[in-house]
């Protein structure tokens, strides 16, 4: 299996993103012929999932990716789950609300499916978040930092151990429920933890068991924020 767990996989104006050699790199390990599918954040969000679907799609196609099939999995065929992913050798991850995108992976069993998988993984966002061990699910919609019922740790994929924050350009300044997303909520749940926060155009890139974050990058530890890597840096995690 190959990874590449990214905040996004294209740029504000549409197109697939470069940066730190993904698109070199994808060339290198796209499979041919290629029978995608782009597994949902929202089950239930049927016409977001067909929009964004096609959005990934044609980037993909611009930058010369050619596609056998492009399936997607959500609540309409989620019973062929299983044959989907068995089927597929290029999975997508899609982004969206991380909860949400947990339990549909949970309700179809995605992490037992996923076990014996061996082509190309794409996370996007909170797919790439949730394709961790134990998945980090920082608050993100209103009222959620303030509910003493919401689970900021919830299991996951199992693709990696290393518990990603993407978008972090746009997260180290958010506010949510008047709290700080990083200094008053990520902070104080690193202690005795280790998060990766990368901006858009950065990605973990994981094959045969060796894991780098491409491009520049930041660790959170014990309640600390480090940078780690510059743009264009490469940082070995094992």
């Amino acid at each position: 299996m190959i990874c590449f767990l990214t905040s996004r996989t294209d740029t504000p104006t549409g197109e697939l993103d470069p940066a730190n050699h993904f698109v070199e790199e994808m060339r290198r390990c796209f499979p041919s012929p290629c029978r995608a599918l782009d597994i949902c954040s929202n089950p239930d969000g049927w016409a977001g999932m067909d929009y964004y679907s096609g959005l990934i799609r044609t980037s993909f196609e611009d930058a010369g990716f050619q596609f056998e099939s492009f399936r997607t999995l959500d609540s309409r065929n989620e019973e062929q789950a299983a044959e989907l992913v068995r089927d597929s050798n290029f999975i997508v991850l899609s982004g969206g609300h991380v909860p949400t995108q947990n339990a549909f992976f949970r309700k179809i069993d995605l992490r037992e499916l996923m076990k014996d998988y061996d082509g190309i993984v794409v996370g996007i966002s909170a797919g790439s978040m949730n394709s961790a061990d134990v998945v980090y699910s920082h608050p993100e919609e209103e009222g959620e930092a303030v509910d003493p019922d919401y689970r900021r740790f919830l299991p996951g994929l199992n693709l990696t151990k290393v518990m990603l924050l993407p978008h972090y350009q746009n997260e180290k300044d958010t506010l949510l429920d008047g709290l700080r997303v990083y200094e008053d909520i990520a902070f104080p749940d690193s202690m005795g933890r280790t998060f990766y926060a990368i901006p858009d155009g950065s990605y973990l890139f994981i094959d045969s068991g060796r894991e780098e974050l491409r491009g520049e990058a930041y660790m959170i530890r014990d309640g600390v924020l480090s940078r780690i890597a510059p743009e264009g840096g490469i940082t070995r995690l094992n």
